[in-house]
């Protein structure tokens, strides 16, 4: 199925900037549509830009025109205002659609989230299980969802991928801190016993299945799917990986967790930590979805296990690392503020 003239919403985000890459070396025409500045000088040239935000619905109109499929990734951060994020998720989401439908574009690619499933009480996690999302965040997408469902009960062929956390080029954000802490050689400090398994994703096979997604029949591409890695071990497993990786000696040290989720909901409340409730109360539990539907219905087939992932982008921070010093923030392309946690090195 041919179609290369494509829309990425949230293209100059830490995703949008890894599938532009990834749809130029397929000789795909890229249109980046976000209301943030577009910072990467090495595609600038090769696809058209649009500084807009999907909450603006003429503005988005426009760029549909002559447009065959939407890459929808743009979203709010976890850490941004209750509102933006409500607005950003579901209103975006629906303006995203309603204008792709007018404008006559075949399909539309919805990003997701395995936020959408809470904290389970089983795993694997299939598509079909229960939604009950954590915190705002948690909860717009799975109201931005049910917005893709509305439209896909009217024809619309709407895919929608729940990837796992995911890795690669570009990624700072919450793993800063563990790319940080190592490259400077000191221990790094997890929640719990740390023996749960805790499946990731490389960003460069979220691209290869959002791609399938994108270009097989209709029939098997308008559905619900996991993304994650097939290969993967417990958190301390994989993170120690990336502390050997580092060469200096050092390991991974376990917290008890419930004082320390205490310790982290008082400095959250204090907005002292680097760190949402999500990921907190999530960190120290098992956490892996089933890849089986996407394996048999997209043909989607993960090369990179967890620790090839996370090493990938470790030494992508380490060849860059000069360039965000002293830079923070809330998106996934700056390291996150690291608050109080900072103080705690003392102690690693």
């Amino acid at each position: 199925m041919k179609m290369n003239k494509c829309l990425i919403t949230g293209g100059a985000g830490f995703l949008g900037i890894n599938l532009i890459r990834y749809l130029l070396d397929k000789n795909w025409t890229v249109t980046s549509f976000d209301k943030a500045e577009f910072k990467f000088d090495d595609v600038v040239g090769s696809i058209n830009v649009v500084c807009g935000d999907i909450r603006d619905r003429d503005h988005l109109l426009e760029v549909m025109a002559g447009v065959d499929i939407v890459l929808h990734t743009a979203a709010a951060l976890p850490l941004d205002r209750k509102s933006d994020i409500l607005t950003t998720e579901v209103e975006g989401t629906r303006n995203v659609l309603e204008t792709s439908f007018e404008a006559g574009v075949k399909r539309v690619v919805h990003i997701s989230s395995t936020a959408v499933y809470g904290i389970p009480d089983h795993h694997p996690i299939f598509e079909g299980d229960r939604l009950h999302g954590v915190g705002t965040y948690g909860e717009a997408k799975i109201l931005a969802e049910d917005v893709c469902l509305e439209f896909r009960n009217k024809g619309f062929c709407v895919p929608i991928l729940r990837p796992k956390s995911f890795v690669g080029p570009e990624r700072l954000g919450v793993f800063a801190l563990l790319y940080e802490w190592a490259l400077e050689g000191r221990n790094f400090p997890l929640l719990g016993r740390g023996n749960n398994k805790y499946q990731l994703l490389d960003v460069e096979d979220l691209c290869e299945a959002i791609y399938l997604a994108a270009t097989i029949e209709a029939d098997r591409a308008n559905d619900t799917f996991n993304i994650g890695a097939k290969k993967f071990e417990s958190l301390a497993t994989d993170f120690q990986a990336v502390l050997d990786h580092a060469g200096h000696g050092k390991h991974i040290r376990k917290l008890p967790a419930a004082p320390a989720i205490a310790v982290l909901k008082f400095l959250e409340m204090l907005g002292l930590s680097p760190l949402y409730q999500w990921i907190y109360e999530t960190a120290d539990k098992e956490s892996f979805v089933s890849i089986e539907k996407a394996a048999a219905q997209l043909g989607f087939d993960p090369k990179f296990s967890n620790e090839e992932a996370l090493l990938r982008n470790f030494d992508w921070y380490c060849e860059n690392h000069s360039r965000f010093r002293n830079k923070s923030g809330t998106s996934h392309t700056v390291p996150w503020s690291q608050g109080a946690l900072r103080l705690a090195k003392i102690f690693f």
